[in-house]
């Protein structure tokens, strides 16, 4: 943590005023667009969710440039994902703080086809955030914690993926998900009795993740038989989960970023690394008990592999000794362009001021 002295004090209020003024000429920017091209998506709806998926990515090119402008960069390591970056995948991601959620759209930055279909499943709780009306239009989930309403969660989740995710006009394909359900600091006493109550692995730099979501995620793909089960077999097939990609994400010496800090930029630059694993999706079983276990076993990889990271600042080369998985050659820099990143800007700035005139001009 770097000490505080009035040059980083001025510097985090200086931040803090740039990340809110971003807020005020973007998020508005973006929903006024989508409202004024509402006809298009009646005429041509394939077409206005293209343009939405545009706008979304370049506002996650806005989050991304927080953390990128702040010194906290991002690199890339483990198994080679570049076949799954076109197709369907659903996303397994550790959860520690609130830092995630930029740093993952840091890492989608470089991804544009990811960026723009990208579906995210989150807490409730976001929705009523600055970014929540944008998850709310992009159609992402938000999701109700808590056994009394699980159930009806789920319900919920099923139905939006038949709706959304199914939907050829949406054209969504990667869900990101947390499977653990809430962020480490807060789940890992819990998870540790649970593992000693039915002898289930106890872990340290994870929890044991919930497996309801995912569960619902994979039974609502179509037209595919696994391990003898056939599910929604009637009907043509538009679209199946493919691929699960598992990100371990590794922040130096155990210590996340939270948002507050990525926007102020309080804290000594550092590099937060990813962990890339990918699995087709035909291995994985979609049972209960089955899938249950799939899933310990994966995070307890996780639990290993950011053991070793915290324990020599590097994940290892490789965790399957299946000698057919591809891996990265080397670190990947996710790097964003300068000119990009004004270009963007300027747009959203310049939409702003003409959006203001117009309104106003109508107004009064």
């Amino acid at each position: 943590m770097a000490k505080w002295t009035p040059f980083l004090v001025a510097k985090c209020i200086v931040r803090l005023t740039w990340v809110l003024c971003n807020n005020l000429y973007c998020i508005p920017s973006y929903i006024i667009w989508l409202c004024c091209l509402l006809p298009l998506k009646f005429i041509n709806p394939q077409f206005y969710w293209t343009i939405e998926g545009i706008l979304f990515e370049w506002l996650l090119a806005m989050v991304s440039c927080w953390s990128w402008t702040a010194g906290y960069t991002v690199v890339e390591v483990g198994e080679d994902i570049s076949s799954a970056l076109s197709e369907e995948a659903l996303v397994l991601v550790n959860h520690q703080s609130t830092g995630d959620v930029p740093i993952l759209m840091a890492s989608l930055s470089n991804k544009s086809i990811v960026c723009r279909t990208v579906m995210w499943i989150m807490d409730q709780i976001f929705i009523y955030t600055n970014f929540g009306a944008v998850a709310a239009w992009h159609r992402d989930f938000f999701i109700l914690q808590g056994k009394e309403t699980r159930h009806l969660q789920l319900g919920r989740l099923q139905d939006h993926l038949q709706r959304v995710y199914m939907s050829p006009e949406l054209d969504r394909r990667w869900i990101i998900l947390f499977p653990e359900g809430g962020f480490l600091r807060k789940r890992k006493k819990t998870s540790q009795i649970f593992g000693q109550k039915y002898g289930l692995p106890i872990l340290e730099h994870v929890t044991l993740p919930r497996v309801g979501a995912m569960q619902t995620i994979l039974n609502s793909t179509v037209n595919t038989e696994k391990n003898g089960i056939l599910r929604n077999s009637t009907g043509p097939p538009p679209k199946s989960i493919k691929w699960i990609v598992d990100i371990t994400i590794g922040y130096p010496e155990g210590k996340p970023l939270d948002l507050l800090t990525v926007m102020a930029g309080q804290r000594d630059a550092c590099q937060t690394t990813l962990y890339y694993r990918l699995f087709p999706a035909s291995e994985v079983p979609v049972d209960t008990e089955n899938l249950a276990q799939w899933t310990y076993d994966r995070f307890a990889e996780k639990d290993q592999l950011l053991a070793e990271f915290y324990s020599t600042g590097y994940f290892p080369q490789a965790v399957s000794s299946d000698c057919t998985k591809k891996m990265m050659i080397k670190p990947k820099l996710v790097e964003l362009s300068t000119v990009w990143v004004l270009s963007i800007h300027a747009f959203y700035i310049l939409s702003t001021f003409v959006q203001w005139y117009v309104i106003t001009s109508i107004l009064f």
